[in-house]
Order: C-alpha cells, then structure tokens, then sequence
C-alpha cells in the first residue's frame, strides 16, 4: 500500500473516527453491497473517503499529503481511459468529434455528482464539522472527487479490470439517456464553437467576486467578448460558475 495512505488509514483506525462515526465500519459494508463490490483491503475504501477537510481538521501534521486528493488524481486518469476504450468499441461508426463530447459529458462534474447521490455516497464520507455544516455532503465537487477516489480504491484494491466493471456497472448504465439531459450541455462548447464559426473574437471568462467564507464559497463569473459582458454565473467551483454564465451568454445570444 501507498505510504501515505497508509500512514493515513493507520490514523483513522486508531483514533477519533470512532467518537464521530460510530456506525461508520457497518456503513462502509453497506456501501460496498450498494456499488456491488467488495474490498480486500477495507483500509483502501477508508482513505477514499476521508476528505481533506476532515484530516486538516483532525491530524496534526497538515503537511501530510492528502490522500483523497492523491487517489481523485489517479482515480480521474483511470475514468478517463476506460470511458474512452468503452466509447471507442462501443460507437465504432462515431467521429473523433461526437466521442469527445461524450467523454467529456460522462466524466463531468455534473454527471458524477448524478452518479454519486444514485449511490448515496455523500453519507458516507468523513468531512470536518464546518464542512459537513456547510452542506459538503452534497457538494458536487465533493461528491465527483469523491467517485474518482473510490474508482482510484477500487483499481488499488484489485487491479484495472475490478476498476473498469465499477465504471461500467455504476458509471456508464443508460449513460446515453443521462448525459443528453440539460444539465449536462456544455455550454461553454457551444459558445465557443458559435463564435468561432461566426469568425468573431473568442470568449473568456473573469472572476469578479469570491463570496462567503473559505470552505463554502460561492465564485462569481463573467464572460466576455472583448470588454462586452455576454453573461454572468455563480458557482460553488469557478468550473461551475463558468457554465453558467455561458448558458446566460448562449441564452441571450438565441443560441
């Protein structure tokens, strides 16, 4: 096992989880019958579940590396290419084009976010007191790094295959169906590839505000053409704030 994570779960096994959760090891049985897949090591799921704010809360050394954020990492690689291999040979008449913008609609914030409450994942992971506070359970940042840590646990634990058959199984079911809901437009695609094919000066997007305090904050976005204002978004990630002032653009330019 990795170090770090190690040296993490080690904490979680021999300290405070047990005060604050103290259904938390029969929940963790739960959630592997909900995902159909059972750990070999436990201490694996365990480390994809912390979130960072629980350990910043809660271990001494703030130095450590976190290892939810090390494992959304490599979680986030492993997504990546098994949605591509699965569109690959399952659209085998598809462009380049129409595979990238399913790609890119599947391993979205959005729609992991939709793929992580049909789990009731959010229940499961262990957030600081502020950050539970704040509604971090249902966060979409959240609960998307959250599904890319388990999917990093779940190749850790048993290796790409048991990786790919999670993605599968729980990930890319009817995902045709999901990913043409609305919420799932990328709509800052749209703006731009409008603009481009009307040869006019790209968008860009501007951060005008930051509100509320640091572990629940709300960013304010602009985009703009030029110094014009073609919409503006607000959003718990700048990611998401993006979005939303492209729909507004996208909106507003009868797009």
């Amino acid at each position: 096992m990795n170090s770090i994570i190690k040296k993490i779960v080690d904490y979680i096994n021999g300290k405070r989880i047990s005060e604050t959760y103290p259904k938390w090891e029969k929940s963790l049985h739960q959630l592997q019958k909900a995902i159909g897949y059972s750990f070999h090591d436990l201490t694996l799921l365990k480390a994809a579940l912390t979130h960072k704010s629980y350990l910043r809360r809660n271990y001494d050394d703030h130095k450590t590396p976190s290892p939810f954020e090390r494992m959304e990492f490599l979680g986030d690689s492993i997504l990546g290419f098994i949605v591509s291999r699965e569109l690959f040979f399952g659209h085998p008449d598809e462009q380049e084009g129409k595979l990238s913008k399913l790609k890119s609609k599947i391993v979205s914030e959005t729609y992991l976010t939709m793929r992580a409450k049909e789990m009731d994942l959010g229940k499961y992971i262990l957030l600081s007191p502020e950050e539970k506070l704040s509604g971090g359970a249902s966060k979409p940042s959240i609960l998307s790094d959250t599904v890319e840590a388990l999917i990093c646990a779940i190749y850790l634990d048993r290796g790409i295959a048991s990786a790919a058959s999670f993605i599968k199984n729980q990930l890319l079911v009817d995902y045709e169906t999901t990913v043409t809901r609305n919420e799932l437009v990328n709509y800052k695609s749209i703006l731009q590839e409008q603009l481009q094919s009307q040869n006019q000066e790209p968008p860009h997007y501007v951060t005008i505000a930051e509100e509320g305090p640091e572990h629940s904050k709300i960013f304010v976005v602009e985009v703009r053409q030029g110094t014009k204002v073609l919409g503006t978004g607000k959003g718990s990630t700048k990611k998401s704030a993006h979005q939303e002032a492209a729909r507004q653009a996208c909106q507003k330019l009868g797009i």
